[in-house]
């Protein structure tokens, strides 16, 4: 392990048990699925947002019910559906009337005034509606009549969509779709992992979940720790370079790029995989980054952030045989 500057020793033990304790409290509800887990986890210490894809009953909004649990935040939840309006999620401007009868303007905070939102099925709102989330997913904050309203932190977004059933959905455009910090595949569980599924939800009793975070400014202190790994200049060039690879127009570009690819990954990839990369190498002992983390971060931090050819999708590939093709070649 790379030696750990004494200051922020103890911060960096406590950043790695607090993750290792949240996941082991998450496995009490959650079977299976650790890929999913970590992944959560992971973007929400980094400060991103997830999208989760997978067919509805799989476990998702279990999952986020219990991370809001686990770390004793507010926890929201809105089911999208193509009548919800954007003030339906930020909320609006209500008349109020005062003890002296006067009427005035008030603030009706909606429901993305939490530190945990479920976004579920977001493809079924109209983009307008959709926009309104992801602005805030952003900026965090929103503007009402003429006033910003902050959102408290931490602020994660963990929506879903359905990939099967596609008939009256709006599907995210790829600038919207680049504010996801992560975005990852839930599974359909096996045979052994769904005889524990029917074990838990049909018994009497349920497991009992332990608070790990008691007061969310633990959570932003433990964000800043992740911040403060550092990073050699060859490993920030492979994140750069991985990224570089998706574009069909860059000298870095992949034979698979080239041919059915039409635009690569933003910036924002970048950025995540030095992020995600940062928490693996906590994760793992190390207080440096190695090129490995980057490489584990690939598929999650950058599927959803490339946009195939009409050759690509005619031909049935997809981004995450582009990245694996990438990894593999360098």
């Amino acid at each position: 392990m790379t030696t750990v500057p004494s200051p922020i020793e103890s911060e960096v033990a406590l950043f790695k048990t607090t993750f290792l304790r949240i996941r082991e409290e998450l496995g009490k509800m959650i079977v299976g699925q650790q890929e999913i887990i970590d992944g959560v986890l992971t973007a929400f210490f980094a400060g991103g947002h997830v999208l989760l894809e997978g067919v509805p009953g799989l476990g998702k909004t279990m999952l986020v019910r219990t991370l809001a649990e686990v770390i004793d935040l507010k926890f929201s939840r809105v089911q999208f559906t193509p009548d919800l309006m954007p003030a339906d999620i930020v909320g609006t401007n209500i008349i109020m009337e005062d003890q002296s009868g006067q009427k005035e303007f008030r603030f009706q905070a909606g429901p993305i005034f939490a530190n945990i939102l479920l976004a579920d099925e977001i493809n079924r709102a109209t983009p307008k509606t959709q926009s309104a989330l992801l602005e805030a997913m952003q900026e965090h904050h929103v503007t009402v009549g003429g006033t910003k309203h902050v959102i408290e932190e931490p602020f994660l977004v963990l929506a879903t969509q359905n990939p099967l059933e596609m008939e009256g959905t709006y599907p995210l455009p790829e600038a919207q779709l680049d504010r996801f910090f992560f975005k990852l595949k839930v599974l359909y569980p096996s045979a052994d992992e769904l005889h524990s599924i029917v074990g838990r939800t049909t018994s009497e009793t349920a497991p009992a979940i332990e608070k790990i975070v008691r007061h969310r400014e633990e959570i932003i202190q433990l964000r800043k720790v992740v911040r403060q790994v550092p990073l050699t200049k060859e490993v920030q060039s492979r994140a750069i370079d991985i990224v570089l690879a998706t574009h069909p127009d860059t000298a870095q570009a992949s034979p698979l790029a080239k041919k059915y690819v039409r635009y690569g990954a933003s910036p924002r990839g970048a950025q995540t995989l030095i992020l995600a990369g940062k928490i693996f190498a906590l994760l793992d002992n190390r207080y440096h980054v190695a090129r490995a983390d980057i490489d584990k971060a690939a598929l999650a931090a950058l599927r959803h952030r490339i946009i195939l050819n009409f050759e690509g999708e005619a031909e049935g590939r997809t981004s995450d045989e582009i990245i694996s093709g990438i990894l593999a070649a360098n």
